[in-house]
């Protein structure tokens, strides 16, 4: 099997290679509520999730300089917050949640939202002091620690997000379950050697895989819709 391999600057931009007619992207490593919303346009399935110290799940963080003056959620208002991607899971769209629920609206209350690009990339903006607040998954400040060693006494942590599901492999529904199934185990095979483990790991933090389906998403999808939302509304306009 070939493989042409793509990085997109933002997950909706994966999601509309999915939905093209005939599909620009066949196979995706996807963003949690990227996964639900692609899951929902029905343009990705899920075949396996990953592990991070052998956990299917993962927290984010809202995190600013410990002489910023911000000690809590609502000192955020009026700053300016950094995001890696507007459909982050623990990036952007668990802190959003988190902002609301501190009484501060992210589209009113922040003074601006930086696309940053990266979870390595707002650490860095708030480390620099280039904004006051921002969110990541827990904990990306150790992959800027060799660059700044002294990032976590300097980047503290004001807020955690519930469990978020951990992001993966899902395929177009248009791959044959058979195609599906080779290129998975093969991945499976390739993770089990030292070189595939230091690769996978190097690439995403993963630890391991396990194959799921798209029902292992439904908690996000209702935690989702418990703030009121739909997945489609996570959509950068």
């Amino acid at each position: 099997l070939h493989f042409k391999t793509l990085v997109a600057t933002e997950y909706a931009g994966v999601i509309e290679a999915m939905a093209a007619n005939p599909p620009t992207a066949h196979m995706s490593s996807l963003a949690t509520a990227a996964i639900v919303m692609a899951i929902d346009r029905k343009v990705a399935e899920v075949a396996m999730v990953a592990l991070r110290s052998n956990s299917l799940s993962y927290n984010g963080q809202l995190i600013v300089r410990k002489d910023s003056g911000i000690s809590k959620i609502e000192d955020l208002r009026g700053k300016t917050f950094a995001r890696p991607d507007p459909l982050s899971a623990s990036g952007w769209i668990a802190p959003m949640l988190i902002l609301k629920a501190a009484g501060i609206d992210p589209a009113k209350d922040l003074q601006r939202v930086v696309d940053a690009g990266s979870h390595d990339a707002v650490v860095t903006a708030v480390y620099n002091g280039d904004v006051a607040g921002g969110a990541t998954y827990a904990d990306a400040r150790t992959r800027v620690e060799k660059q700044f060693p002294d990032v976590m006494d300097k980047v503290v942590v004001i807020g955690v997000s519930p469990p978020i599901p951990n992001d993966g492999i899902q395929f177009h529904p248009s791959v044959p379950r058979e195609t599906r199934d080779r290129i998975c185990d093969a991945i499976l095979e390739i993770i089990k050697t030292d070189e595939g483990k230091k690769a996978i790991n190097t690439a995403y933090q993963w630890t391991a895989l396990q194959k799921k389906d798209n029902q292992f998403y439904d908690p996000y999808r209702q935690f989702i819709q418990a703030a009121g939302m739909k997945a489609e509304d996570l959509m950068p306009k």
